[in-house]
């Protein structure tokens, strides 16, 4: 797999599956590899042994949803995952 390539499996499903499944999209996850700089990924490990109660998954969601809410997402998924990840660091 390339790096940054994104697997789903999504496009696989049927469209009136995906219609069941919209209301419980914060449940689904998908496989994300990236490529990060060393001092970006010294920092996340220092962070996660730090805190019992988060790991690698937890962390770049986090990391996401709040780029994205601070660059204008309006999608309410998105905004609710920020505001969680805020009140229950």
């Amino acid at each position: 797999m390339e790096f940054n390539q994104i697997e789903t499996r999504i496009d696989e499903m049927k469209a009136d599956e995906v219609g069941c499944c919209e209301k419980d999209l914060d449940l689904m996850s998908i496989s994300l590899e990236a490529e990060v700089p060393e001092a970006l990924y010294v920092g996340m490990n220092d962070f996660i042994c730090g805190k019992e109660n988060w790991d690698r998954s937890k962390l770049v969601s986090s990391a996401i949803a709040n780029f994205l809410f601070q660059n204008g997402s309006e999608d309410r998924a998105v905004t609710e995952k920020y505001l969680n990840d805020i009140f229950n660091l």
